[in-house]
C-alpha cells in the first residue's frame, strides 16, 4: 500500500514538472517572437527581407530604387557593362521596373534566333550607320560619357539582377522592341503589343524561334 502511494505521489510531482517547464518553455517562445517582432519593427522592411532574402526580395521591393540602394554593386564584367551602359542611356530616367523591362528586351533578344547570341553584340547592331542601328545611343553621333555615376550604378544593378537569373523576366512577356510614348515607329502597327511600362511601349515580333 505505502510503495503504491508512492508511486502515485512521484507521478504526480513529474506531471506538475513537466506542466512547469512547458509552461516555461511557451512563456520563452513567445517573449522571443515578441522580441523579434519588436526588432524588426525598428528596421526597415527591406533590411528585414534582405537578411531573409538576399536579392530574391519580392517584386515589389527588387523594382524599387531603396531596394536597389540596399544590393552591393555588382563586379563589372563585359557584358554586364553593355547592358549597364544601355540601360543608362536607353531608361535611367525611367522608373525601376521601367529599366527592368528595357534590360528584359534586350535579353530576350539575345536568345532570339534572329539576334545575335550575346550582350554586347545585339546591343551594337547596326551601330556604324546613323539612325540605322537598333539602339540610338549608339549612333545618334553624340559621345556616350556616363555623367552620373549613381545612376550607372543603379543600373548595373538591375543588369546584374537580371543576368544572373535571380529575378526572372516576367514584365513585358517576352518582348523584343520598345519605343517611346512620344513616337510611333511603323514596325509597331504590326508587332503585337505585350505591355506598356512608363513611358515606353513594349512589343514581340509575331514569330518568336527558339535557339535551342
Amino acid at each position: 500500500m505505502k510503495l503504491r502511494n508512492i508511486l502515485a505521489a512521484s507521478l504526480i510531482l513529474s506531471s506538475v514538472v513537466t506542466s512547469a517547464f512547458a509552461d516555461l518553455n511557451s512563456k520563452a517562445v513567445s517573449s522571443m517572437a515578441a522580441y523579434e517582432e519588436s526588432y524588426w519593427s525598428k528596421l526597415d522592411v527591406t533590411a528585414k527581407e534582405d537578411v531573409i532574402k538576399p536579392i530574391l526580395a519580392p517584386a515589389g521591393k527588387v523594382y524599387s530604387r531603396s531596394y536597389l540602394d540596399s544590393v552591393s554593386a555588382p563586379k563589372q564584367s563585359k557584358q554586364l557593362r553593355c547592358l549597364a551602359e544601355a540601360l543608362y542611356f536607353e531608361a535611367r530616367g525611367e522608373t525601376v521596373k521601367g529599366q527592368f523591362a528595357v534590360a528584359e528586351v534586350i535579353l530576350n533578344r539575345v536568345d532570339h534566333r534572329r539576334y545575335p547570341d550575346s550582350i554586347c553584340e545585339v546591343i551594337n547592331q547596326g551601330t556604324g550607320r546613323k539612325f540605322a542601328c537598333q539602339f540610338t545611343y549608339t549612333c545618334d553621333g553624340r559621345a556616350e560619357t556616363i555623367h552620373e555615376p549613381k545612376a550607372y550604378t543603379r543600373v548595373s544593378k538591375v543588369a546584374h539582377l537580371l543576368m544572373s537569373g535571380k529575378v526572372s523576366r516576367g514584365l513585358t512577356k517576352g518582348a523584343t522592341h520598345y519605343h517611346t510614348t512620344a513616337v510611333k515607329p511603323k514596325w509597331s502597327r504590326s508587332f503585337p503589343k505585350t505591355a506598356k511600362i512608363g513611358s515606353h511601349i513594349f512589343y514581340k515580333q509575331p514569330t518568336r524561334i527558339s535557339k535551342n
